[in-house]
């Protein structure tokens, strides 16, 4: 029988350890806190920010919002990213993706310090990643790292299908993986035979964004599945992995909702925490 991995669970645990720590940094005097800046009024992505605040408040962290218009320029933008960065009760910094289509997203995000890059995609962020060094690491990626952990399913060693290429999550999470000692590889919803490279795999990780991609034709008996992708449909909330036909086949799965999501949020406190901790100076800010 197929067991459901509990990432809700997991993230509450997650979240209720930063609280405590978070606790501990209030008593010497410093207060962690998380800049977000939504730019629009895109209902999804007000709807995540709001959890992501929620979030930030119940865990005890300083909550600083900045909310611009739609037709907000480029050099306003950036104008408040740079406020923020000089702000010494800024601990993080979130620019909520997608933005209006007349900004360029990669300057602004690359004008967010690497020492307050909670969502590990700046520039200087991905090649600390690439070349193994320390650094804030994109917090979905880091979930699904956490998470397999929480399993205990060894990663050293194991064959790992890493389906997805995108720079959000299918890249940073094959470079996560390597570092921990699987053997990787990347395919994506345009790969030719794309059983022939999942079904061999202990592990399968999905985040194509392709709602129902893959099925018990992708997946040998007793493979881990995770499935990052979340599809909002008439029948209800769905992800990348055709779910239902793979109970009974894949060892262990994650649901959506209640996977891979919660533990997105709980890896971006532990980024907010980390980056509070390297400010405080409990440790060496990378230079």
């Amino acid at each position: 029988m197929t067991t459901t991995i509990d990432g809700a669970r997991l993230a509450r645990d997650i979240r209720a350890r930063v609280a405590e720590r978070v606790a501990q940094l209030k008593s010497d005097g410093h207060v962690p806190g998380l800049a977000t800046i939504l730019v629009g009024d895109d209902p999804a992505s007000a709807v995540y920010v709001a959890a992501k605040r929620h979030a930030i408040r119940e865990a005890g962290m300083r909550d600083v919002h900045r909310h611009l218009p739609r037709h907000a320029t480029q050099d306003a933008v950036a104008e408040v990213v740079d406020e923020l960065a000089a702000d010494p009760d800024v601990s993080g910094i979130l620019l909520q993706l997608p933005l209006p289509v007349h900004l360029d997203a990669a300057p602004l995000i690359d004008r967010v310090p690497v020492t307050k890059d909670v969502d590990g995609l700046t520039t200087a962020s991905a090649g600390r990643l690439a070349r193994g060094e320390r650094g804030l690491r994109p917090c979905t990626p880091s979930g699904v790292i956490a998470l397999l952990d929480a399993e205990d399913i060894a990663l050293k060693g194991a064959c790992v299908a890493v389906v997805g290429w995108g720079e959000l999550v299918g890249r940073p999470l094959a470079q996560l993986l390597l570092r921990r000692g699987a053997t990787v590889t990347v395919a994506h919803e345009f790969t030719a035979d794309l059983a022939a490279v999942t079904r061999p795999a202990d592990v399968v990780v999905v985040a194509t964004g392709v709602r129902g991609l893959i099925g018990p034709e992708h997946v040998k008996p007793g493979a881990t599945v995770i499935d990052v992708g979340i599809h909002r449909t008439p029948d209800g909330i769905t992800g990348d992995v055709r779910a239902a036909e793979l109970d009974g086949i894949a060892g262990r799965i994650t649901p959506v909702p209640g996977g891979v999501g919660p533990m997105t949020i709980a890896m971006l406190l532990v980024n907010t925490l980390q980056a509070a901790e390297w400010e405080a100076g409990r440790e060496a800010v990378p230079a």
